[in-house]
């Protein structure tokens, strides 16, 4: 029996449990682990919750560790008893003790790096290289803005990107996190929290916009309003939509602030000729220049209050867009894809803050966009992505180019409490669980 944190349902971070697991021995082309250092990410609170897909309860939670091989399976040649390995990804399970593992999805641990740094970087450093260097090649002279910069591997997309010769936007939410970022190699840092970040970057690259966009946040960092012929925009996501009863254009009685990105509130009347029967509730679907705005009116007996929110750089052409020959709208966007330039990229790896809107992909063709979704076990399939991906990483640490913060660590069975500050913000840098 070995001790191990698994989950029996999908929930908070109450839902870790500290147990003892059946632990078996190694078959053929498998490995037993004892673990000494684990990595903590926020994919396990991803898996933890269900936004993305667990394995069958009870599991075994965790995606990143270091540890010594203690067994190995027959016929066994190339992984020895005594070797220090590291692992991230499938298969599941690091939260534990020990664990058997595939030995081709094992990469061995350079002499040079201290276990609890291999633990707290593979993961995430692996994920920063293939972000870098194959989803989108970054070159000299590129720029690139990096959200949560501050986080674990925001800190290692903005070293390596440095590293690489390109100008590093990142944004944070503290003064804090802000002077780490800059020692992390941001060029430029936002605080998000005090500044319009689409309008700082947009004042940074002269109106340029940048190469690519690295965003891990998700719903708070990407927000877009989109239309297409015949289709009303609907801004406001959290409106309930029993059918659309009919679509209308009003007025509005205030002016919009045209220039900023930032949400805008406002109140408006309908015209009584437009109700007819039952409660309406508005929804808003386009906003233009000369202050008019296109609503969808929804029959439901449920009216919310008759106000508005905008998110969008109304009436500027740049955030609108043209119609194209087909009759579709361009994007107004006040968030990531605001800050591309045309032909930029749009890389989201992660959605701390929650999913982000669904997008049409008429909303990319006004800057002919790219948009990608990247997972980082497409891109270590096979053992040799994964050596190679790994050894990339682990060359840098040891060059200097990689560094890695492991600012806090828990014990294992303490996997609850670490999940809670992890998802609060408390901490910052990596976190490692000791078991």
């Amino acid at each position: 029996m070995v001790k191990a944190i698994r989950v029996h349902e999908l929930g908070g971070p109450e839902v870790l449990k500290w147990e003892d697991v059946e632990l078996g021995e190694p078959k053929e082309g498998e490995i037993r682990v004892k673990n000494k250092a684990i990595g903590l990410n926020f994919i396990d609170v991803y898996f933890r919750k269900g936004v993305y897909k667990t394995p069958t309860l009870p599991y075994i939670p965790g995606m990143e560790a270091t540890g010594v091989v203690t067994a190995v399976g027959p016929g066994l040649t190339d992984r020895q008893v005594g070797d220090l390995v590291a692992y991230a990804g499938d298969p599941m399970g690091s939260y534990a003790e020990e664990q058997i593992l595939p030995a081709n999805k094992v990469v061995p641990v350079p002499p040079s790096i201290d276990p609890i740094v291999a633990a707290s970087i593979i993961l995430k450093g692996m994920t920063a290289q293939f972000l870098l260097r194959r989803c989108f090649k970054v070159e000299p002279g590129h720029t690139i803005l990096v959200h949560a910069a501050a986080g674990g591997v925001g800190s290692l997309l903005s070293q390596w990107a440095n590293a690489l010769g390109a100008i590093v936007i990142g944004t944070v939410s503290t003064k804090e996190k802000a002077v780490q970022a800059k020692d992390d190699g941001c060029h430029h840092v936002i605080i998000y929290k005090e500044e319009d970040f689409v309008a700082r970057v947009n004042e940074i690259t002269s109106g340029n916009g940048v190469d690519v966009v690295y965003d891990a946040v998700g719903k708070d960092t990407f927000q877009v309003c989109h239309k297409g012929p015949n289709k009303n925009l609907h801004c406001d996501s959290h409106l309930h939509k029993e059918y659309i009863y009919k679509s209308a254009a009003f007025t509005l009685a205030s002016p919009l602030n045209t220039t900023s990105t930032a949400s805008i509130t406002t109140t408006f009347e309908v015209p009584s000729t437009e109700i007819d029967c039952g409660w309406l509730q508005l929804g808003v679907v386009a906003l233009n220049s000369d202050r008019s705005v296109e609503v969808e009116v929804v029959k439901t007996q449920n009216p919310v209050a008759s106000s508005l929110q905008v998110h969008g750089d109304v009436g500027s052409d740049k955030a609108n867009g043209t119609g194209d020959e087909d009759g579709e709208a361009g994007v107004g966007a006040a968030g990531s894809l605001a800050c591309l330039k045309p032909r930029g990229y749009m890389v989201n790896f992660g959605q701390s803050s929650g999913t982000p809107d669904p997008l049409p992909l008429s909303a990319l063709s006004a800057k002919s966009l790219f948009l990608t979704r990247p997972s980082l076990m497409q891109y270590t399939a096979t053992q040799d992505e994964l050596l190679a991906t790994a050894g990339e990483v682990f060359a840098n640490v040891e060059s200097g180019i990689l560094r890695v913060r492991v600012n806090h660590t828990y014990p294992l069975s303490q996997a609850a409490q670490a999940h809670a500050d992890l998802e609060s913000r408390k901490i910052t840098g990596s976190v490692v669980l000791i078991p």
